[in-house]
């Protein structure tokens, strides 16, 4: 308690305590020693001085917080806010701590760069580019639009989308236009997920996904997708993560970084498992018609009307245009479980007044007037050279591809107990790139040692020249057990040696 208020308070007591004492006095009644007892006269006097020291102290504790106040900081102490401080990109943090120095004798091969446009092979097709340029030249588009998007956007989004339920039917309002597929998935994670909630994502998976989440204290648990099972995951283990704060589970298929595509029976097992839960699920579906020939993407939503979806989609890879920003939510809640959370999603979308309304605007002719086989042209240059690097790896010793079946990434497996040069994957990747200049992603930046990722959407040759370095480089540091050795060289008989 400040002095003042306790000095101010012992002062009402005495000052009761003295009028229950002495009688009081008619301001007409003259002062007489024989009216006023003289032991009043002592204790008036002690109030009065005890009145003024309160005063004076009252006087004193208001100048200090007032100089206090004033004064405020006493120099420059700007902090980065909690949530600055826990917002860590994995895969910036893993390359900046390489030390890279790249072999000045051949030209690097960055397999590395997630964006399919870096090369200039794969363009963005006539229509999409057209379409814009209508857009801009209509001069309908240069304003604000509603938060969740132009209707005729957002119309056209839900016609493009009508495979994502088996009636077809998604109505404008359950569509959300986000700026990138990355703006959409941040949308559904902190709409559905409160600080100290966790949400379940894949492993190895795309390392945005914690990004997103951690800087707000939402806990990431891993559930483990199995590299000899095509990548499925492990029902097992995922279910034993799930407590009463998990908050949703997050499916990426076809998958970065693994290139895999889940079939229906999979889903189904991925759904019954939400249901009996009661999980909503987020699916980030952004590589949906990015699969190759022989397998067939499925959209979660398409499955389940009892589990409530969230699907993530936009133009970032099918039309090769990540730069232009465009991304949506298609809400499938046909049980309406979501209740108010529904709510929180579109309030998300305040926070940056709405993405960008000149690609708004195009969507209607992008989405329609985009010819399939400019798909095609595309899922053939990726599955063309998923093929290629799949059999030139195949046969390197230490390495273990896995083959994808869709979006344009490849995981290939690395038995780092027998390159003993190498501590760990990222030391691999590193010394990779100073010797044979072709640049991997380490499987650490995905939660996953023990493996690379490579990127498909390089031009054939280069793909084929970055095989051959890397089939080089791992034949100069393999070291063979004694075993293997002694059989090579016919000192020992293969049946006898196993």
């Amino acid at each position: 308690m400040p002095s003042s208020v306790a000095n101010e308070s012992q002062f009402r007591f005495q000052s009761s305590r003295s009028q229950a004492s002495c009688p009081s006095r008619s301001p007409s009644e003259p002062d007489s020693p024989a009216a006023t007892p003289p032991s009043c006269d002592v204790v008036d006097q002690a109030l009065a001085e005890l009145q003024l020291q309160s005063q004076e102290i009252r006087e004193k504790d208001l100048h200090i917080m007032a100089s206090t106040s004033k004064r405020g900081r006493s120099g420059w102490q700007i902090k980065a806010s909690q949530l600055s401080n826990n917002t860590h990109n994995r895969i910036r943090n893993i390359v900046e701590s390489l030390k890279i120095k790249p072999n000045p004798e051949k030209p690097m091969i960055p397999l590395s760069i997630g964006d399919p446009t870096t090369f200039g092979n794969l363009k963005a097709a006539d229509e999409t580019m057209k379409a814009v340029l209508h857009s801009l030249e209509s001069g309908k588009f240069n304003g604000y639009a509603h938060t969740q998007g132009h209707e005729v956007a957002r119309q056209a989004v839900a016609k493009y989308s009508a495979h994502q339920r088996p009636d077809g039917a998604i109505d404008p309002n359950e569509v959300i236009l986000c700026s990138g597929c990355s703006s959409a998935l941040e949308y559904c994670i902190l709409a559905l997920a409160d600080r100290g909630q966790n949400v379940l994502v894949p492993r190895p998976g795309f390392c945005l996904y914690h990004t997103l989440a951690e800087g707000l204290d939402i806990e990431v648990r891993y559930y483990d997708l199995l590299p000899d099972q095509q990548w499925r995951a492990d029902l097992v283990q995922l279910e034993s993560l799930i407590d009463e704060n998990t908050a949703a589970l997050l499916i990426n298929n076809p998958s970065n970084p693994c290139g895999s595509v889940f079939d229906e029976k999979h889903l189904r097992q991925l759904i019954d498992i939400c249901e009996r839960h009661y999980l909503p699920i987020i699916a980030d579906e952004i590589y949906e018609h990015f699969v190759f020939p022989g397998s067939k993407h499925l959209a979660v939503s398409s499955l389940t009307s009892e589990v409530p979806v969230l699907s993530c989609g936009g133009l970032t890879k099918r039309f090769l245009v990540p730069g232009w920003r465009m991304g949506w939510i298609i809400v499938h809640d046909r049980k309406q479980r979501l209740a108010n959370a529904i709510g929180g999603l579109k309030n998300m979308c305040g926070r940056i007044l709405g993405s960008n309304t000149i690609i708004q605007g195009a969507l209607p002719e992008i989405l329609t007037k985009t010819p399939q086989s400019y798909f095609d042209g595309v899922i053939d240059v990726l599955h063309s050279n998923a093929t290629l690097a799949y059999k030139m790896l195949k046969s390197v010793r230490g390495l273990n591809p896995v083959m994808p079946n869709g979006a344009m990434y490849m995981m290939i497996g690395v038995s780092i107990e027998r390159f003993p040069a190498f501590k760990d994957d990222t030391h691999f990747v590193q010394e990779l790139v100073n010797e044979q200049s072709v640049f991997c992603l380490p499987g650490s930046c995905f939660e996953y040692p023990g493996y690379v990722r490579i990127v498909l959407t390089v031009p054939g040759a280069m793909i084929e020249e970055a095989c051959a370095r890397m089939a080089e480089f791992c034949d100069r540091h393999f070291k063979k057990d004694s075993r293997a050795a002694f059989i090579e060289h016919g000192l020992l008989d293969e049946d006898l040696a196993f």
